[in-house]
């Protein structure tokens, strides 16, 4: 039986594939305030704005591919039950070939109805004010905007509570309720953060086996490569 593997990523994972992050500009997500487009109340205030801004960010995802980050985590599967664990709304991993990826803060490329929230759709072009779900309700991104409560929790909760190890890779760790998955995992599981500018958050420090990689998520993940296939688990 494989040994079960997850990867907790956050957005300097796709930093390098070209994705660009609020958090690279002082609370400014590709020049907008994200009060305005990741929350709740911004879209009630202006719908169109947070409509378009999302439209953008589905095109530039177009432009971008998976870095060998991605690629590497699909390569684990090979040795290991692999689960990723994502805070990213890109397709990135899905792209590179992953085959268990849950996004806990929304996928860009979905769409639900305001109506009825659990009703989602696949969506890959600009989404309008007058889309309508079959219904006959307006649609918004399917993205966990500041303020909601995270549905996907409970399940990556249930994946880590198993785990043998555990990838932390792009993440600052800071951000709740993300943030404590990582202290769900098994006492004797093996951690490994990679970040370049790594900061040990509680769970993180309560970690027997933690072993720190301070590199980008591309240098950190073949470096991981290389210490799982001489360890041999």
């Amino acid at each position: 039986m494989k040994k079960k593997l997850i990867a907790l990523t956050g957005a300097g994972i796709s930093a390098e594939s070209g994705i660009k992050t609020f958090r690279d500009a002082d609370g400014l997500w590709e020049g907008h305030d994200v009060m305005e487009v990741a929350t709740p109340q911004g879209f009630k205030k202006n719908p169109a704005l947070v409509l378009d801004f999302y439209n953008q960010r589905r095109k530039q995802l177009k432009e971008v591919v998976p870095n060998t980050a991605h690629l590497a985590l699909k390569e684990l599967e090979l040795n290991y039950e692999v689960h990723v664990i994502t805070q990213n709304v890109d397709d990135l991993d899905e792209r590179a070939g992953s085959t268990a990826v849950l996004h806990l803060h929304g996928e860009l490329k979905k769409v639900r109805s305001l109506g009825y929230p659990f009703k989602c759709y696949n969506w890959d072009g600009d989404l309008t004010l007058e889309d309508r779900c079959e219904n006959g309700f307006g649609l918004r991104p399917h993205i966990v905007w500041f303020g909601e409560e995270v549905p996907a929790l409970e399940e990556a909760a249930n994946l880590i509570a198993d785990a043998d190890l555990v990838l932390v890779i792009g993440s600052s760790m800071q951000v709740y309720p993300a943030a404590g998955l990582v202290g769900l995992a098994p006492p004797d599981a093996r951690v490994f953060y990679i970040d370049p500018r790594p900061t040990l958050s509680f769970e993180l420090q309560m970690r027997k086996n933690l072993k720190v990689l301070p590199k980008k998520a591309t240098e950190g993940m073949d470096e991981i490569l290389k210490i799982l296939s001489q360890s041999g688990n």
